[in-house]
C-alpha cells in the first residue's frame, strides 16, 4: 500500500490573545499533515512549540524526509517525539481507520465521550481583567488560570470571586520559584484546586521531592513520554498528556497506561489548536481524570463539523471528522 503525504502550514486567527508567562499568542500557527491512500484522505494536525526549540519551518524540515519515505509509517516511528511525529501519526490513525472501517475508539479501546468537562482558560493579565474573563465562563465546572510570578495571588483572589462555583487548575507555566509556590501554599489551600500544574522550571523540580501540599501537583513540561514517568514519583501527583509532546496517539495512549499503572492522576492536555489537533486527544480525555482540550474554543473560526465547548463541557465533532472510520472530508474542507 503506496501512501502519499504532504503537509502544509496553517494560521488559525485566535479571537482574543492567549497569554501565559512565557509569551502572547495571537493565532494559532500549526502545521497539518494530509496521507492519501485510494480516494481515503486522513489528517492530523500538530502545533509545533518554541519552549521545544520548534518552528512551523522546524517541523515541515523534519517531516519532508518522513513524507517522502517509502514506508511512512516506519519513517512515523522513527520520527523523535514532537509536532512532526504528532502529526504524521494523527493522519495515519485517521487514514486507517478509513480505510479499514474500524474506528480509532474501537482500535484503541479508547471510546470518545458524548459530553466531556474541560477546563477553559482564563489567560495571564491584570487581576480586574482576569476576574472579567473568569465571570464570562463562571458557569464552567473547571476553570484553568494562567499565572506568572507577578501578584500571583491577587488573580488567584479575582479568579475565585468571580467563579465561586468552579474548580481551579493553576498554571504558571514554569513561571514561579519553591519560594513562590510554597509562600502560596495556604492561600491556594484555601482555594477549591483541582490542580497546580508545573510550578517549577523542568529543570529545577527536584525541589518538589518530597515535598506535601494539601493539593495535587501536576507535571506538563516536565513529562514528555513513556520513559520520563518514573522519575517523577515523588515530585508529582499527576501527569499531563499531551500529543504534541508525546509524538502522537500511538505513545500517548500507551503512555495514558504507564500513568495508571504507576499510580499518577492524568489530565490530558493541548495547545490551541483547532479541532483536528484536538478530536484525537477526546479518546484520552475519557479516560483521564481531568480535561484540559479548550485549544479551539480560542479560535476566531474553526473547522465546519468540529467539536463545541459550551459551558465548560466538549461535544465531539460530527460524525466522519477525525477518527471513526467515515470518509467525511466535506464537513471541514
Amino acid at each position: 500500500m503506496s501512501i502519499a503525504v504532504s503537509a502544509r502550514p496553517v494560521s488559525h486567527p485566535l479571537k482574543a490573545p492567549f497569554r501565559i508567562s512565557r509569551g502572547v499568542k495571537t493565532a494559532a500557527e500549526v502545521v497539518e499533515v494530509i496521507a492519501r491512500v485510494d480516494g481515503h484522505v486522513g489528517r492530523g494536525e500538530s502545533v509545533p512549540y518554541a519552549r521545544y526549540g520548534e518552528t512551523v519551518e522546524s517541523v515541515l524540515a523534519q517531516l519532508a524526509p518522513a513524507l517522502a519515505a517509502e514506508d511512512v509509517e516506519a519513517a512515523c516511528f522513527a520520527l523523535p517525539p514532537g509536532a512532526a511525529r504528532n502529526a504524521l501519526d494523527l493522519a495515519l490513525w485517521d487514514l486507517r481507520a478509513r480505510l479499514t472501517g474500524v474506528s480509532v475508539a474501537q482500535a484503541t479501546g479508547l471510546p470518545v465521550p458524548r459530553d466531556l468537562v474541560t477546563a477553559v482558560t482564563v489567560s495571564l493579565d491584570t487581576p480586574e481583567a482576569m476576574g472579567a474573563a473568569a465571570q464570562v465562563v463562571a458557569e464552567a465546572p473547571l476553570i484553568k488560570i494562567k499565572l506568572s510570578a507577578d501578584d500571583p495571588a491577587a488573580r488567584l483572589r479575582a479568579v475565585a470571586a468571580a467563579a465561586p462555583n468552579a474548580r481551579f487548575i493553576v498554571d504558571p507555566n514554569e513561571g514561579w520559584t519553591f519560594e513562590i509556590l510554597n509562600d502560596l501554599k495556604s492561600l491556594l489551600a484555601d482555594l477549591p484546586i483541582a490542580l497546580v500544574e508545573q510550578p517549577l522550571p523542568a529543570g529545577e523540580d527536584q525541589a518538589l521531592e518530597g515535598w506535601d501540599p494539601p493539593f495535587t501537583v501536576c507535571a506538563d513540561e516536565s513529562v514528555h513520554v513513556g520513559d520520563d514517568l518514573a522519575a517523577l514519583s515523588g515530585r508529582y501527583g499527576a501527569v499531563n498528556l499531551k500529543l504534541d509532546k508525546t509524538g502522537g496517539l500511538t505513545e500517548a495512549s500507551a503512555m495514558l497506561k504507564a500513568a495508571r499503572a504507576l499510580g499518577f492522576q492524568v489530565m490530558t492536555g493541548c495547545m490551541v489548536a483547532s479541532s483536528l489537533g484536538v478530536a484525537p486527544a477526546l479518546h484520552l480525555g475519557g479516560a483521564s481524570d481531568f480535561a484540559d482540550l479548550d485549544g479551539p474554543w480560542w479560535l476566531a473560526a474553526d473547522h465546519p463539523g468540529g467539536l463545541r465547548v459550551e459551558r465548560g463541557r466538549i461535544m465531539p465533532p460530527k460524525p466522519g471528522f477525525w477518527g471513526d472510520g467515515a470518509d467525511g472530508e466535506g464537513l471541514w474542507l
